[in-house]
């Protein structure tokens, strides 16, 4: 090690907060603690820029290539010349908005690279994971051909890595953002397969790195794909498209039929997206991380009071399949007054009209049999809030007029669906609706998308993102969905919020499973549903199930529509991978606790410690006796409980467990 590196390794140990500058023409290693000393970054400037990170003594990423190559030939990074550096410790919080915190703590120890030629690299160690990012300071706007990012590993590890596998009009790049994971050796993934973000490695002594990125803006997104030398996975970049039509579902899609020999068309100077790598040293830390959060640019919308999380009465899913009724259920006002009244008296937030309420060429053609502003005027009159389905091709092309309407009837926000894809043209859509509908007071849930790269944080008008494999696959999939219930909270939601969209109200065991469109069942539990709620992260929560359903189930719907959709602290409690899951979350003072298991049943000993000083009553619900028979059966009770409990939980298999825990009177 230069004697540089030793004197900057000092210098974080004597705790110093301020910058300083190191002109390092000659020093090529540089090396990056994390605040805790636990994890650190190593960058090599040779003939190739390399990084690599380290958690303790055990490899977590070995030299591993990055770069950014632009059009003509130039390649950033390679045989870079450094003409200073400059370290910096950062020590701040975050107020969070509409999150699963209100503070977040930041902190991290940061390198800049300054190199010759316009650009530069940033690293960040922080005591979860360490992120890196190209910037560039050049007057001219830049053509980027591709981008090399690198992840390479010692050994042949054990990864979750969802494949792409349902791609559009033969293009590997147009997708859902949505399949299984596959659990198989970095050795046995497809070499010619895209897989999508995030990714889970599985290291030694149960150590765990999750691959993601941040503040994905005017660029592509990132897949990952399998080296064809040694244990790595390399970063895949869509072309930009340079020619789409009309297509996919009812013609709402843009299906690209050309693309260009390069990824990107940018500014000259900017700041590029985050490579990052969470580090977890058990499972349980992974269901409370903020990585993505923190490494997302600031809000830009100044006065955000108007924006309101909640939950939403959902009708797709359920087919609008209500009975009990004096008028024929379906897409017209009738209905959706009824929806109003049903999401009236459980004092949910707000009905959403899915996709049929407007022409599906046309979203300013709404169908006969809808009276939008009397939907509207009906749920104002009741506290309710209406929002809109759409296509996003067909709000592309009337955006303006369509935000500037609706948000004048009084619409609260839109559900936008079948973007399915990530090329730079489509990131440049998402900015620019979330802008333009914040512009207008109005609210979305992404749908259809890519997953959440922090948007919510830079425009918090964005609520909720799917980029997941969520309850509508029942409809018509046989796959282990208590298996994918029980993984996703350890990687996808490692990215952002997640529109799952839960809440059904059939419920069966493995056994009795049956896909059906009209009449929907899930796999698992009620009480696994129930859990849902609490686990999952959604500020824009939905009800999947009818209302019918609903008030036939009175006890479990009051306490779905008791539990917030953004809270003031979150406590990972316990989990493994793909096995079960358990976290904590409380909003002013009241605590609601969520644990979902596999198909495998299992007894947990639940901590109460998180509660701290006081006496608490619980009000729980447990699968009942017969759960592993009929997953509707279930039991709530209401105990005493203090922090120094420690309660004994038995899920049955792809069962769950819930319960709202408050101040006892």
């Amino acid at each position: 090690m230069k004697k540089t590196n030793l004197a900057l390794l000092s210098l974080f140990g004597l705790g110093l907060c301020y910058p300083f500058t190191l002109y390092a023409q000659k020093n090529k290693t540089f090396q990056l603690l994390s605040p805790n000393s636990t994890i650190q970054l190593t960058v090599e400037a040779g003939k190739k820029m390399q990084w690599s990170v380290k958690h303790g003594s055990e490899s977590i990423i070995e030299p591993s290539p990055l770069s950014l190559k632009l059009a003509g030939g130039e390649v950033l990074g390679d045989a870079a010349k450094i003409t200073s550096s400059k370290t910096t410790k950062i020590n701040q919080q975050i107020n969070a908005l509409n999150y699963k915190k209100d503070i977040v703590p930041d902190q991290y120890n940061q390198l800049v690279l300054n190199c010759k030629g316009g650009f530069g690299i940033i690293f960040r160690a922080y005591n979860d994971g360490v992120a890196y990012r190209f910037f560039t300071t050049r007057k001219d706007s830049l053509t980027i051909e591709n981008e090399e990012a690198g992840f390479h590993f010692r050994e042949d590890y054990q990864v979750y890595i969802p494949y792409v596998n349902d791609a559009h009009n033969n293009d590997v790049f147009e997708t859902s953002f949505e399949n299984n994971y596959q659990h198989i050796a970095l050795s046995k993934v497809k070499k010619d397969t895209l897989s999508f973000a995030p990714i889970l490695i599985e290291l030694p002594n149960n150590k765990k790195a999750v691959i993601t990125e941040a503040d994905l803006e005017e660029y592509p997104g990132m897949f990952l794909q399998t080296s064809q030398q040694g244990y790595a996975l390399q970063g895949k970049f869509a072309p930009y498209p340079l020619e789409e039509k009309k297509a996919g579902h009812n013609n709402l899609q843009a299906y690209v039929m050309k693309r260009a020999n390069y990824i990107a068309k940018t500014a000259g100077s900017r700041s590029f997206p985050w490579r990052t790598v969470i580090i977890s040293a058990t499972d349980t830390e992974l269901l409370n991380n903020d990585m993505v959060y923190k490494l997302a640019s600031p809000s830009r919308i100044k006065d955000p009071s108007w924006i309101k999380p909640g939950k939403v009465a959902w009708d797709w899913w359920n087919d609008w399949n209500v009975t009990n009724v004096n008028f024929q259920a379906g897409i017209n006002t009738a209905t959706y007054k009824y929806y109003i009244d049903f999401a009236a008296r459980h004092k949910i937030e707000n009905i959403l009209l899915d996709e049929g309420w407007a022409d599906s060429q046309d979203i300013m053609k709404i169908v006969p049999e809808i009276n939008l502003q009397e939907i509207v005027d009906y749920g104002k009159s009741k506290n309710v809030g209406v929002w809109l389905w759409g296509g996003w091709l067909p709000l592309d092309q009337k955006m303006d007029l369509a935000l500037s309407t609706y948000s004048k009837i009084g619409i609260k926000g839109f559900k936008i669906d079948f973007m399915d894809r990530d090329d730079q043209k489509m990131v440049n859509f998402f900015y620019r609706f979330a802008q333009k509908a914040a512009e207008h007071k109005i609210m979305l849930d992404y749908h259809g998308a890519y997953k959440p790269t922090g948007l919510q944080r830079t425009y918090p008008n964005v609520l909720n993102f799917e980029g997941v494999r969520g309850l509508e696959n029942v409809k018509w999939s046989n796959t282990d969905f208590p298996l994918y219930d029980c993984t996703i909270p350890f990687i996808r939601m490692i990215a952002g919020p997640m529109d799952y969209t839960p809440g059904a109200m059939i419920n069966a065991n493995k056994g009795s499973f049956r896909a059906i469109n009209s009449s929907p069942m899930s796999q698992g539990t009620r009480c696994h549903q129930l859990a849902m709620y609490v686990i999952f992260e959604s500020p824009f929560e939905m009800l999947c199930d009818n209302p019918t359903n609903y008030m036939r189930e009175e006890e479990s719907t009051r306490f779905i529509t008791s539990i917030p959709t953004t809270f003031d602290q979150t406590v990972a409690l316990d989990g493994k991978v793909s096995e079960y899951c358990a976290i904590a979350r409380k909003k002013k003072d009241t605590w609601y606790v969520g644990t979902m298991t596999n198909w495998t049943p299992r007894d947990i000993l639940l901590d109460l410690s998180f509660l701290g000083a006081g006496n608490f009553e619980a009000e729980i619900f447990k699968d009942g006796v017969n759960a592993d028979r009929n997953g509707i059966d279930y039991k709530r009770e209401v105990i005493k409980v203090s922090s120094k409990d420690k309660l004994k939980i038995h899920m049955a298999g792809g069962g769950g467990w819930a319960a709202r825990i408050y101040q006892a009177k």
